[in-house]
């Protein structure tokens, strides 16, 4: 453990044992719960606060020489993000696993929408040809020079973090507050930012789920399940609405339609899409009232946002903001806040 990791206090040393690889270690990231909790004020929690960025995961492995971008579902984003690569690439330190999520904005803000038009390109000339610039922003350290740093307190890892690597465009390190949640959200979300991520200074990186990290949103917003589309009215093209649900269990239940967000383009693509995928039988657990409905195997996971669940489990003024390739569709449940009793 040489370098950086021997200038931790001796007690925090010994918690950073020898490493498996690097694809291991980044096969399961830490997920933060939702949360309606605003108080965070108690004298005997210590918690960081940082943006909540509108992007995709992305974890990043380099080892042996070798950079690998890998999204939350496993699948490798080299081609996509050669820019994220190559400054990866580039490090002095050559043996890390980086935590973060690659963005895109407009106007200052991070923005799904204009992410999406580089997330599906592959080809090098593609990519080239994209006038989308992504910025890596890197929040956590798993893995430095062969050592697993996922037992360390989270203030730690961050020291570490800060140190390992040079932030020249177009990584950044993800900046954090140690003070002030429920003030920070009202700034964050005046700015028509997506909410804050707020983490336990003291805590481990776990792979799993954890109310250690917790989801503050300003809005409603969360992944669904594309079980189905309605057929396109008037002068409209492509489908009219997609149908969507979440898995409870191993049923996948209904929970709606979209039919806004979408441009030409977005329709007829994915009018392509879904015809690949029809099925004569509808995916969905119980009966779904919709006229003329066309069924799809539930492979598309696409990211919706609205104001609210109606008493009757359905979305009330859904918007479609685009597709998702970073989630399994089975991994897509109903995300309920979680209050402070479960903090």
């Amino acid at each position: 453990m040489a370098g950086l990791l021997e200038t931790l206090p001796a007690g925090q040393r010994q918690l950073a044992g020898r490493a498996r690889p690097g694809p291991e270690l980044a096969a399961r990231p830490m997920l933060a719960t939702l949360s309606d909790r605003r108080d965070f004020s108690d004298p005997g929690e210590e918690w960081v606060f940082e943006r909540k960025l509108d992007g995709i995961r992305v974890l990043a492995v380099r080892e042996g020489g070798r950079v690998t971008l890998l999204s939350r579902s496993g699948r490798r984003l080299n081609d996509t993000y050669p820019e994220i690569v190559d400054a990866l690439a580039a490090q002095s330190c050559g043996d890390f696993v980086l935590d973060g999520e690659i963005v895109a904005f407009t106007g200052g803000r991070t923005d799904f929408a204009r992410l999406q038009q580089r997330m599906g390109l592959t080809r090098r000339q593609d990519v080239a040809a994209s006038s989308v610039a992504v910025t890596y922003y890197v929040f956590d350290l798993l893995r430095l020079d062969g050592a697993d740093t996922r037992r360390l307190p989270l203030r730690a890892r961050k020291s570490l973090l800060r140190r390992a690597l040079a932030y020249r465009s177009p990584l950044r390190l993800t900046p954090h507050r140690n003070t002030g949640g429920a003030e920070l959200l009202a700034d964050v979300c005046a700015r028509g930012w997506e909410g804050l991520i707020a983490k336990r200074a003291d805590g481990v990186y776990e792979p799993r789920r954890s109310a250690d990290w917790l989801k503050l949103k300003c809005s409603q917003g969360q992944e669904f399940v594309v079980g189905g589309f309605t057929e396109p009215a008037g002068s409209r093209v492509g489908l009219g609405a997609l149908l969507l649900g979440y898995y409870e269990g191993e049923r996948l239940r209904y929970a709606g339609k979209v039919g806004t967000g979408f441009d030409r383009r977005t329709l007829l693509d994915l009018r392509e899409r879904l015809e690949g995928a029809r099925e004569r039988a509808s995916p969905f657990d119980g009966p779904v009232r919709e006229a003329g409905a066309r069924w799809v195997r539930p492979e598309l996971v696409a990211q919706i946002a609205f104001t609210e669940w109606t008493r009757d489990g359905m979305l009330r003024h859904p918007r479609y903001l685009g597709l998702r390739d970073d989630k399994k569709p089975r991994d897509v449940v109903r995300e309920r806040p979680a209050g402070r009793a479960s903090a």
